[in-house]
């Protein structure tokens, strides 16, 4: 059976994408966006209290949630070629992922980091574990 993880990453990254620019979303803030056709959406590290400024959370935050899902794509997109190829994803990343997930799970607990990401790699943790007990099953 093939796996779909790199296809799970796609629907995440875009419901993520979508949410962001939904009005549900961040609609207001990237309207705002919008009128400036994205160049200079904010005042960047001069937005940093530590440099005097006044940071805008709310298009702070607007950004690294569509940003995030579009980052999210590309990973699908290389997840999925190596399933295709029959190429299984290494244990650091499936590792590592996981521990991204569970520090958003702790930090945000109910968000999409729980309801869907958490499952979805707690997911690629038991298949990496399946794989791991594979070769002992086949010599019995």
């Amino acid at each position: 059976m093939q796996q779909k993880n790199g296809l799970i990453f796609m629907l995440i990254g875009t419901a993520h994408t979508l949410l962001g620019l939904s009005p549900w979303g961040f609609g207001k803030q990237f309207s705002g966006f919008f009128s400036t056709l994205f160049f200079r959406i904010n005042n960047g590290i001069l937005e940093f209290p530590l440099f005097g400024g006044q940071m805008n959370y709310e298009s702070f935050a607007a950004f690294w949630f569509f940003y995030f899902g579009l980052l999210l794509f590309p990973l699908g997109l290389l997840v999925r070629f190596m399933e295709k190829q029959g190429l299984l994803l290494p244990r650091p990343f499936v590792l590592s992922y996981l521990v991204v997930i569970l520090i958003g799970v702790y930090m945000i607990p109910l968000s999409g980091m729980t309801f869907f990401m958490l499952p979805h790699a707690l997911l690629m943790a038991w298949q990496l574990r399946e794989r791991q007990l594979k070769p002992v099953k086949e010599l019995g």
